[in-house]
């Protein structure tokens, strides 16, 4: 378990980052992280978007159901 100390950085709070965890994270300086709430009350500090994959995943089925007319507008 990895654990962070918070610091204050300008007028705003932060953490810092090892780079033992942003190899776990697979981020990279720069990337944006998530926090996220996880089931049973805990929080989860995630580098993807689950705003994003929620409209790739309507945007799949859309695809899917619709792909005659995506084809032919495609032409």
């Amino acid at each position: 378990m990895l654990s962070f100390k918070i610091t204050t950085v300008g007028s705003s709070s932060g953490i810092i980052l090892t780079k033992e965890a942003m190899a776990r994270l697979r981020v990279r300086k720069g990337d944006v992280l998530y926090l996220t709430e996880a089931p049973g009350g805990g929080y989860r500090l995630t580098p993807h978007d689950p705003e994003f994959a929620r409209q790739m995943a309507h945007a799949e089925e859309i695809m899917h159901d619709d792909r005659e007319v995506l084809r032919a507008l495609a032409k």
